[in-house]
């Protein structure tokens, strides 16, 4: 039996997650939520059918676990406590200072309910996350590295969006390469958050708007751009679409250390992803959660959970024997 999935929201995530879903044959898209009209929305799976949010209650005994697509600054906050009522819910949620609140949050709803809600999963939070875990268990005596980009970042992005008169906008996150070569080398250096990443903005306006406002919107922002220096371009519609179409990303996490009995040998550990598609790859990653999210609920399980909480077997289709044979 096919695991079924609900997307809400069919944004470059939305859509990222429909494109997962189909190579992934044990999950089914089963409906799109969406606050537009659900008439304008062009998806990609046969039989799958697209619904207006104010339905996906009624939807809530065709979906094992619906997917939330929403943008972490005001979207997730709100919509997972909520869809976890009905549903087994994963989200994305990416803001790092205000995890612990959202997770208590969703937390109280889902043991309520009776479902399990996964939050924060991509590739960071998410897949960084847990190798920043595992270094810090093996390396105990060390010290834990993040690079970030150079990439496009969707939370950042989406932050600019909703700034009063910004009618589109992409971020850039981009590592200081003397801090990643200082970390490489094991020098172990202490850094401040200004000094690992430098942010890039490239904003389109609205007519009339202003532009000095804007840009101390952005550059004051906290959790986003104000530990950062920031620089913020004004340019036109035309100019982002065609140089700024795409959606790249990826990262670093370093983890360097000391062994022995005087601390007489050193290791460094590196995990790095280099993504075309930074949403694309995010889909993949909460798909496998999903899928998680499923078998754990079956189980008895519920409430909220991070990745630290899923143990690996349950992300893949195949079952035990197999993954003893082939992967471990």
């Amino acid at each position: 039996m096919s695991i079924r999935i609900g997307i809400l929201g069919y944004g470059n995530l939305g859509r990222g997650v429909e494109c997962a879903i189909k190579h992934n044959p044990d999950l089914e898209l089963k409906a799109v939520f969406t606050r537009r009209d659900p008439k304008t929305v062009n998806i990609l799976t046969p039989g799958a059918a697209v619904y207006s949010v104010d339905e996906a209650e009624k939807k809530k005994d065709e979906i094992d676990v619906l997917i939330i697509c929403g943008g972490s600054a005001t979207d997730l906050p709100v919509q997972t406590p909520k869809y976890v009522q009905w549903f087994n819910v994963v989200d994305s949620f990416d803001t790092h200072a205000k995890i612990p609140e959202h997770f208590a949050n969703v937390d109280a709803a889902a043991a309520a309910s009776g479902h399990v809600g996964i939050i924060s999963v991509g590739w960071d939070p998410g897949m960084f996350s847990l190798n920043r875990m595992y270094a810090n268990a093996i390396l105990t005596n060390g010290k834990d590295y993040t690079f970030w980009g150079k990439g496009v970042s969707q939370g950042h992005s989406d932050a600019i969006r909703r700034i009063d008169g910004v009618r589109d906008a992409k971020q850039y996150t981009i590592p200081v390469d003397s801090a990643l070569a200082a970390v490489r080398a094991g020098e172990n250096p202490d850094l401040t958050t200004r000094e690992k990443h430098t942010r890039e903005c490239f904003v389109v306006a609205e007519e009339g708007a202003d532009l000095a406002r804007i840009e101390q919107e952005i550059k004051t922002m906290p959790n986003y751009f104000a530990d950062y220096d920031t620089t913020v371009h004004f340019i036109s519609e035309e100019e982002l679409k065609r140089d700024h179409s795409g959606i790249p990303h990826g990262g670093f996490v370093i983890r360097s250390g000391k062994t022995g009995w005087n601390d007489e040998n050193s290791h460094v550990i590196e995990y790095s992803l280099k993504l075309d598609s930074n949403p694309e790859f995010t889909a993949s990653v909460i798909v496998a959660y999903a899928r998680a999210a499923y078998r754990m609920n079956q189980e008895g399980q519920t409430g909220c959970k991070t990745v630290f909480d899923v143990a690996p077997a349950y992300l893949s289709a195949l079952d035990g024997a197999e993954l003893r044979k082939h992967l471990l």
